[in-house]
């Protein structure tokens, strides 16, 4: 057990950081798990999908895993996917944008220059 003050507070923050740590690695894991089930399932699996690369952003964010390792988590997550075929393609983003199409705004004339204020000439000050 430490002696030290900033020894012992020191323990006391490691500790309640390894709780939180513990807590968002299980959320990771739970749904990869619930994403997994639902590809060996052949059901659609698009819902858990967003859910895992959103748990698995949080870790990273959160500096619970490295940046490399999300990535290849998320791309494992998307290979496996494809492979069972159990995403549908017009997911909630890709839907949203074919679903209205994108209308050009009208052109905005711009507004008149004012001209330049004249500068009123520089008084002279005399040298004492």
């Amino acid at each position: 057990m430490p002696i030290i003050k900033s020894a012992k507070k020191r323990v006391r923050s490691s500790s309640k950081a390894s709780v939180a740590n513990a807590k968002t690695k299980r959320t990771m894991r739970e749904s990869i798990k619930a994403f997994q089930a639902k590809v060996t399932s052949k059901k659609d699996s698009t819902e858990e999908q967003s859910e895992a690369y959103s748990a698995i952003d949080t870790a990273y964010k959160k500096g619970v895993i490295s940046k490399s390792k999300a990535a290849r988590k998320k791309s494992q997550l998307n290979s496996a996917s494809k492979a069972a075929g159990t995403t549908k393609p017009g997911s909630k983003k890709t839907a949203a944008k074919k679903a209205a199409p994108a209308k050009k705004p009208a052109a905005k004339k711009a507004p008149a220059k004012k001209p330049a204020a004249k500068k009123a000439p520089a008084k002279k000050t005399s040298k004492k």
